[in-house]
Parts: C-alpha cells; structure tokens; sequence
C-alpha cells in the first residue's frame, strides 16, 4: 500500500514540475538558433547592398537586458540595427525568431551571449 501511494504521489510531483516549468518560461517563442541565423543573413545582405559598414553585426544580444529587447521588437524599431530596407520585408515569423535570440541570450538572461 506504501509502495501505491509513494509512486502516485511520484507521478503527481513530477507533472506539477513539469507543468510549472513550461508556464514559467516568458518572453517570445520562436526559435533562437534559427534567429541568430536569419538575423546574421539579413546582415551580410545588408553589407553587401553598402548599408552597413561590416559583414560582422555591430549588435549583440548581451548590448541589451531582455526588458530593453522586448520593447525594441515589440515596437519594430529596427532603427539601430539600419537596413531599414532589409528588416521592413522581413516575414514575422522570422522577426519572431530573431527576436527570441536577442531575448533568451540578453545580458540579464541566464546565457548571455553575443555574436562572434
């Protein structure tokens, strides 16, 4: 009867985390890994046509903490990232995608990173 009771209680522990896990994490829900590539390609197109001076992005996700990110794209101001041409044909899903790279690797996010 112990052993019923242990395993039941078990089995509702670990959907309890796993519930509380996934409705814990916040911010945007595209995909990061597939961001940083869109947004590196957008980049070097946008090097390419003359708009900016560099290939290398001259932004990283850790310039910024999540907060400062969220209202950038939330408002689509691509302002400082220039090639306004570049980003305005940008479908949303991509935006999206790029998005959640600069927030889940922002300099207050548990992995800060920036682009090498």
């Amino acid at each position: 009867m112990f052993k019923k009771y242990m395993s039941t209680s078990m089995v509702i522990l670990f959907l309890l985390v796993s519930f509380s896990m996934a409705f814990a994490s916040e911010g945007p829900g595209g995909n990061d890994r597939k961001g940083k590539y869109t947004y590196r390609k957008v980049y070097k197109a946008c090097a390419k046509t003359g708009g900016v001076e560099s290939a290398t992005p001259k932004i990283s996700p850790a310039d910024k903490t999540m907060g400062q990110w969220q209202e950038i794209f939330e408002n689509k101001n691509f302002d400082e990232f220039g090639c306004m041409d570049n980003w305005s044909v940008l479908p949303d899903k991509d935006i999206l995608d790029i998005y959640s790279y600069f927030y889940n690797h922002a300099s207050d996010s548990p992995s800060p990173a920036t682009c090498k």
